[in-house]
This record gives C-alpha cells, structure tokens and sequence, in this order.
C-alpha cells in the first residue's frame, strides 16, 4: 500500500509504478482556520509505505505526515514505511548555543511516536540524524543519478564544491564520472585582503559543474559561480538533491551567470528534473516493502 502526502503526490506516483503497485486513495484538505484533514480511502492491509517530504510549508506537512501515520496505525497496519525524501529541520543535529532545540531529534522521535516502522531519507543533511531514531533508518544517496545526468549530458567536466563542507559530495560524483573535483577556498594574500579560488585545478576553458546538497537562499551558489567565471570557465552548471530555493534564489542564481540548474525531484520545483523514484523504488525492493 503506497500513500503519498500532499508535498509528494507525483513522486508517490513514480515510485508506486516503479514497484508496479498503485497508489492508496487518501483525501486531504485544510479547513478554513488552518488545520489539516486527512481521510485514507480503500482497504488497507498489514504493511503500508508512506512518502512525504517534510519542506515548505515545513509544519504543515509534519503534521499531516503524522495523522497519516496515526491513522494507518489505528487501521491496525502492523508494519509502515516511512519514505521523507526532504528531511525538514534536519540542519541542527546538536546544540551549538545553551538552550537550543535539537530539532533533528525532536522530528525523529516524533515521526517514531507516530507509528514509524522504518525510516527512508536521501542526503540528510547531517548522516548522524539516523542515529536519533530506534528503528531502521536508511539515508539514500542521490549523488549516483546526478552522476549520471551529468556523463550523458557534458563530455569532460570539472565537478566542483563551492565550500569545503560540500567536497564529499563532488568527490563522490567526480570518482563516478571518472574526471576531476576541487572546491573553492579562501587563500589569504595580505592581512587585508582575501581571495576564494579553486584550491587546485585551472578552470579556465572548462565546464564547471557545482555540486551541493541543498540550494536555500543561493548566496553560496551566486559566490562560486562569479568566482568560476571570474577563472574565465567556460560554462558554469550548478547541481543539487534538493531544491528548497527560497524566495527569488533561482533568479539570483540564473542572474549570477549560471548556464543551467539541475535538481531531484525530492522537493517540487521548475528544476527538479532527476527522479529519485527509481532509487527509492529500488531500495524499497532491497528491503522487501
């Protein structure tokens, strides 16, 4: 039984043809004051495979990920699935300052409460997120299929990390395709002046690829991209497994001299071209739904 929440309805789709099984009925609306209604329709049967990413509107889609999942287990499904291609507030895992929120933490202890058998998410942000849970928790990497976008489309790229804390992104993408990786760094020239560059390959005359996790606000990607071409490349194309783009950052980023944007589809937007959905289904096989 596949039930795809309202933030990932034609993901669920695509997984549930690729596992050749059909998609749960369930109704789904807000009523006037903000609050949600969920109706699952259909006969339901002992084991159940739920996807939602948990992105904007990130409480929302909480809260119906969790009546889907109480619902299924007052329906007396013994054994649920649960698949969040977006892991939403997944970026704090620990407490940098006195008295904050872990809400990595407090997200996973909640989707368990609610009836989780097992846990699915693609390139959280933080691996260490799995360990907040007590059942099965998977984190899918996506790199691959980006990796193979990339070899079909571009004949000798250089795959780049715009910081240091994306580089085993790149270098996981870089040791697929078989060609060169570098990030960006910061090099010191006086006490008052500071340059970012590639740290150790010319760039000039070649196809840049940026590589991240997750594309927010792009001021990080806007930076890499005036930097590669400042290197004088010769196309800058910029990669990610989940597209949050806040507000107007596609057009800051496109603005920026950036020749292409290319995403999953782990969160719905106009550059979310690669399908996780074999992936997912391929795993969910592995772990026989």
């Amino acid at each position: 039984m596949i039930i795809g929440g309202s933030a990932s309805q034609k993901l669920a789709a695509k997984i549930a043809w690729e596992l050749g099984e059909t998609i749960c009925p369930m109704e789904t609306r807000k009523f006037p004051d903000g609050e949600r209604y969920i109706r699952i329709g259909g006969d339901v049967n002992e084991n159940a495979v739920v996807i939602q990413s948990t992105g904007y509107p990130q409480d929302q889609n909480l809260i119906e990920l969790f009546l889907i999942l109480k619902t299924l287990k007052s329906l007396n499904v013994e054994h649920v699935k649960v698949v969040i291609p977006y892991f939403g507030y997944g970026r704090q895992e620990k407490r940098f300052r006195d008295g904050e929120a872990i809400s990595a933490a407090a997200i996973a202890q909640l989707i368990e409460a609610a009836g989780a058998s097992e846990f699915y998410s693609i390139n959280l942000h933080e691996n260490g997120i799995c360990d907040f849970f007590n059942i099965p928790a998977y984190n899918i990497s996506a790199m691959p299929l980006i990796a193979d976008y990339i070899g079909e489309r571009f004949e000798n790229p250089i795959i780049v990390a715009p910081d240091k804390g994306a580089l085993p992104f790149a270098e996981e993408i870089a040791e697929s395709l078989g060609c060169e990786c570098d990030h960006l760094e910061k090099v010191r020239l006086s006490p008052e002046k500071v340059e970012t560059k590639t740290k150790n390959l010319d760039v000039k005359g070649k196809e840049a690829i940026i590589i991240d996790d997750i594309i927010s606000t792009g001021g990080t990607i806007v930076n890499a991209s005036n930097i590669l071409r400042q290197h004088n490349a010769d196309k800058v194309v910029v990669s990610c497994i989940h597209p949050v783009l806040v507000e107007d950052a596609l057009l800051k980023i496109f603005t920026a001299g950036v020749d292409d944007v290319i995403a999953t589809d782990t969160l719905r937007s106009d550059v979310s071209m690669i399908s996780v959905a074999p992936l997912v289904a391929e795993v969910l096989k592995k772990k026989i739904i």
